[in-house]
């Protein structure tokens, strides 16, 4: 059972006029304001005893699968009145706050026998598995006061996935890796080290390049074409202690690794590159290797999906070993975590020249996009000026740490570093060292 404003609204009018009645006709006032509020009473109990009760719909959905984080969809409810009566009132499907559904009811009106489709709108605002477990109706009576109430179970997920909205960055980065490839009009010399093909020797090639055998047997000089390395190992780490839940611009941390590590993925998996991807703090929380191929971003957006920060220190040296565990070959291992903190990364340092030594390493990490305000109206103004300035003198010590370790640091805003680590796979296979 539930009533609604009407019934507080006619209890407010009409208390007034009883009282100024009573007090007239010699009555106690009390007494008459208690009479009113008991005649409302009656009249919410029969417009609850004349309303449809909800148990007579039957509730069946219809919600895709899976979304995108911030992406608009919607899930359909279809609702028959098996009952005699026609029923009037309103709806609401519970879903989580984070599932971006309206906080209206939405109205219901089905006669008897028949059957209605209601459209309830999803924005949802995090990542992971979104779920309803039930449907809320309230069926009104004829005079509008009060209704009967029921939940009627009827469970609806949603799957939403990262949005990989760095997507838009690939279609340059696989041009030029078309270009390292030797698949388009421009062709660089010299770059890569794997054999590609005997050609003609032409003024101006590098004559390091020559193959002296295949020039005794074709009486010309041949030379030997290379081309960046296929079939290489790129290992993603992805931190998800504590450093990663913190807010950089719209998201966290830990969403803009996931941005990076798709582009990443995306591209190395188009030139031929093994990926693997572990997400770690003291356990692993995902893990996706031995995919290759168009399938291997799906895989990683459903392994990443229902991943969140930990509130704890990340264990490094176990880190690592995932990382040893996945190849035991050279490989380009991406590292994307949050150090800029020279005291915190203490663990992080002392265990990286053991991954250095034996693989080249990208150390990748989220900043805050706001700059040094010009315009320092108050204290406030300042001492937040003064914390960006600290931490960015902070977080330059340790990128220097972490190339005396024999790293690579890239740091960048959530929309800049995902562009800026591939650039770096780019270039380490333009120059041959992967």
């Amino acid at each position: 059972m539930f009533v609604t404003w009407r019934l507080s609204l006619l209890v407010a009018v009409g208390v007034v006029p009883v009282v100024a009645a009573s007090a007239l006709g010699g009555v106690d006032a009390w007494v008459a304001a208690a009479l009113w509020v008991i005649l409302c009473a009656l009249l919410a109990v029969v417009d609850v005893a004349a309303a449809t009760s909800p148990r007579v719909l039957r509730i069946s959905r219809d919600a895709p699968a899976k979304t995108l984080l911030g992406a608009q969809t919607s899930v359909r409810l279809r609702i028959a009145n098996t009952g005699s009566r026609r029923i009037r009132g309103r709806l609401r499907d519970a879903w989580q706050p984070t599932a971006g559904a309206p906080a209206e009811r939405l109205p219901l009106e089905i006669p008897p026998g028949e059957r209605r489709d209601l459209v309830v709108p999803l924005l949802p605002r995090r990542r992971g598995t979104l779920a309803s477990e039930m449907v809320v109706v309230r069926s009104h009576g004829p005079l509008g006061l009060a209704g009967r109430q029921r939940a009627i179970p009827s469970r609806g997920e949603v799957r939403v996935l990262p949005p990989f909205t760095s997507r838009r960055h690939l279609p340059s980065r696989l041009a030029r890796l078309r270009e390292l490839d030797g698949n388009t009009s421009i062709q660089v010399r010299g770059q890569g080290t794997e054999f590609d093909s005997l050609r003609e020797y032409v003024r101006g090639d590098d004559v390091r390049s020559i193959d002296w055998r295949s020039t005794a047997r074709a009486g010309t000089t041949m030379l030997r074409t290379w081309r960046p390395e296929r079939d290489r190992h790129v290992v993603i780490v992805i931190d998800t202690g504590r450093t990663a839940a913190a807010r950089v611009g719209d998201g966290t941390r830990l969403d803009a690794a996931m941005e990076a590590s798709l582009l990443l993925a995306a591209l190395a998996a188009r030139a031929g590159d093994h990926v693997h991807l572990v997400m770690f703090d003291r356990v692993t929380r995902a893990r996706v290797t031995g995919v290759d191929g168009p399938g291997l971003l799906a895989t990683m957006v459903e392994a990443m999906a229902g991943v969140e920060a930990q509130l704890i220190d990340t264990d490094w040296d176990a880190a690592h070993a995932q990382v040893r565990a996945l190849t035991n070959r050279p490989a380009l291992v991406v590292l994307l975590t949050a150090q800029d903190d020279v005291d915190s990364a203490r663990a992080f340092l002392g265990s990286l020249p053991a991954l250095t030594a034996r693989t080249r390493v990208v150390v990748g990490t989220v900043t805050d996009s706001a700059g040094n305000r010009p315009d320092r109206e108050d204290a406030v103004d300042v001492y937040r000026a003064a914390a960006r300035e600290r931490g960015a003198f902070e977080a330059s010590r340790v990128a220097e740490a972490i190339a005396r370790a024999g790293g690579d640091a890239i740091a960048d805003t959530p929309e800049g570093l995902p562009p800026r680590i591939a650039d770096r796979y780019l270039a380490l296979k333009a120059a041959g060292r992967l």
